[in-house]
Formats: C-alpha cells, structure tokens, sequence
C-alpha cells in the first residue's frame, strides 16, 4: 500500500516477486493498492499493477471510485488512456453520489480526459450526479 500510495516502482516489483502478496487487497479504509496508485498520478506503478492478472483494474473504493474515475480526477491523461485500453473498465460507471470519471474531469477543469471520454460510444455526457449536476 505504501509503497504503491508514493510510486515507488523499483519496491513495487519486489514485493510483487513474492507469492504471499495480494496486489488487489483493500487496505484500510477500502482502498486498494491500484487506487492509491492511481489517486497519486503515479503511471509507472499504474503499468505494472495493470500488466497482472490478479488485480481488477475496475474495482471500486467504498465510495464508488475506481481508478479511472481517481485518474481522470487528476487529470492523469497518459493513465487514463491506459485504462480506457481495457476492456474490463466501464468509463461510465458511477460512484456512490452518481459521479462519473467525465463528470470528475470535467469538474476540476481537464479538458484532455474530457476530450478522450467524448470520444467513445459508452459515455453518456448527460449523466448527472445525485444532486442533478451533469458535466456541463
């Protein structure tokens, strides 16, 4: 968890060298390795926990917040194209208040994340939060 929360790669792939580490396991407070990882901007831990088969690259925190929807928060672009690869990502996929990764970027104002989720089919632009606000 620390290790992947500060984006340090080089400890990252040691500890994922051992057969007793559970790289999908929630820590405290529900968050995963991947989601710490992808809430701090950091790509290269993103690319190497993505590039498992035992880490679910869609799985939500408590609140709702996958890692796609943290990236775009950020306005981590590189990262966000690397998860909207995937096919076991859905980019629409609400959080517990009805937010949406296009909604999170378009709120904190990243118009290269906002640009890349309007150019696919499975977003819907008019989705709105649980207090009636869509992205626009």
């Amino acid at each position: 968890m620390w290790a992947t929360r500060n984006g340090h790669e080089g400890v990252v792939k040691i500890l994922l060298g051992r057969d007793d580490i559970h790289p999908d396991k929630p820590g405290e407070g529900g968050q995963t390795p991947l989601i710490l990882a992808a809430f701090g901007g950091h790509e290269g831990v993103v690319k190497i926990l993505l590039g498992r088969n035992d880490v679910n690259p869609d799985r939500p925190n408590p609140a709702g917040e996958t890692p796609l929807m943290l990236a775009a928060f950020g306005g981590y672009e590189g990262m966000v194209k690397m998860l909207l690869r995937r096919n076991d990502v859905n980019p629409d996929k609400p959080n517990v208040d009805g937010e949406t990764p296009l909604w999170s970027a378009a709120c904190n104002g990243h118009e290269g994340v906002v640009k890349m989720l309007l150019g696919r089919d499975d977003i819907n632009p008019d989705n709105s939060d649980a207090g009636g606000r869509a992205p626009l």
